[in-house]
């Protein structure tokens, strides 16, 4: 009978301790963000959608080699930058900032509308869909917008001045499939480093 007993208050505790870790477990990893003004922006990406910041929307360019404005201003002495080139990256610079502010600015008003009705419950499949749509073309045009000017800074810079950019970002420094010393036969030197 005892062993009976402290079997059942060992099975109950384990249960217990079983409810509470699954309790635990059900903590959603948005706790905390219930609190924000807009639920679907935190206050850095409503702080760089305001600024006109990257928010890593031109990674497709700037990790494939095509420096942006911002970055290559902030490199200009180490790249080095002539002075013709900063005059030059400044404008485009300046150009991109007021394009993606006024963006930036819709989308963060179409994701504020869209937790607004949620909130309200004043959500339907038609308005879901129609602000969806909105907040789809605004994020596109953003990242059009980003993306594009990257397509403008190559042309006003040396293949050298690309290539100590990347080196300074930290792209591929390591990687001696991209980075060949040179003196070597890049054939031979890929195939013994296994670059395929």
């Amino acid at each position: 009978m005892r062993f009976r007993t402290i079997g059942t208050i060992f099975f109950m505790t384990i249960g217990t301790l079983g409810s509470v870790e699954a309790q635990q477990n059900q903590v959603s990893i948005y706790t905390g963000e219930e609190t924000r003004e807009i639920k679907s922006l935190s206050s850095d990406d409503i702080a760089a959608l305001k600024s006109g910041g990257g928010w890593g929307l031109a990674r497709a360019a700037e990790l494939n080699g095509v420096p942006g404005p911002a970055h290559l201003l902030e490199l200009k002495t180490e790249i080095p930058l002539r002075p013709d080139q900063i005059s030059a990256i400044e404008a485009i610079s300046v150009e991109l900032k007021a394009k993606a502010v006024v963006e930036g600015e819709r989308l963060i008003e179409l994701e504020r509308q869209l937790g607004r009705e949620f909130r309200n419950k004043s959500i339907s499949d038609k308005v879901l869909l129609q602000l969806l749509d909105e907040i789809s073309k605004s994020y596109r045009n953003l990242r059009y917008i980003h993306l594009s000017t990257h397509l403008t800074t190559p042309p006003l810079l040396t293949a050298g001045q690309i290539k100590r950019y990347n080196e300074l970002r930290g792209y591929g420094t390591n990687n001696p499939c991209v980075n060949i010393p040179e003196g070597h036969d890049p054939k031979m030197w890929k195939k013994n480093n296994g670059c395929g």
